[in-house]
């Protein structure tokens, strides 16, 4: 079957794709979008995390049928056309980012919150990365970056 969407703003498509097969395989595999990170397939580390219809999902649990029509942003797509988004730019000069595979998902479900809420408590914070699991950095360097993030997205940056 052939799948048609909006992804990152763009009009894209995948062809032969089986009804089965979940949204993460369709946008690594087929449409070239390796930023979300194939982890657990069972929904637990929040790795595969992205937009759908401005909802956060775990793309892993997604079938790719489910995406017709729809609109998908992913990791890569909150970056701009020159510089990454303030959330992006916070995980690096934090230094949040290690292996890498937690980054994504972290990264959305931060995008997220920071959307709902410029300045969310510690505990907030917490409550809303709990569905995602790193094994590297002991989170502390993941809090840095969420408040830092908070902090430039309040003074315009």
């Amino acid at each position: 079957m052939r799948i048609a969407a909006t992804i990152n703003g763009q009009q894209m498509q995948a062809d032969d794709v089986w009804p089965g097969e979940s949204l993460l395989y369709v946008l690594r595999e087929r449409l070239g979008l390796p930023g979300s990170k194939n982890a657990c397939e069972q929904g637990e580390c929040g790795s595969c995390t992205v937009y759908l219809d401005g909802i956060p999902v775990c793309a892993c649990l997604v079938a790719a049928g489910q995406a017709q029509g729809r609109d998908i942003v992913t990791v890569e797509g909150l970056a701009g056309p020159s510089q990454l988004h303030p959330v992006q730019q916070a995980f690096l000069d934090a230094g949040a980012v290690q292996c890498g595979f937690c980054t994504p998902g972290l990264i959305v479900a931060t995008h997220d919150l920071l959307s709902r809420d410029a300045e969310p408590t510690d505990l907030e914070i917490r409550e809303a990365l709990a569905g995602n699991l790193c094994r590297c950095t002991g989170y502390e360097k993941i809090l840095d970056a969420v408040r830092l993030a908070a902090s430039r997205m309040r003074a315009g940056g």
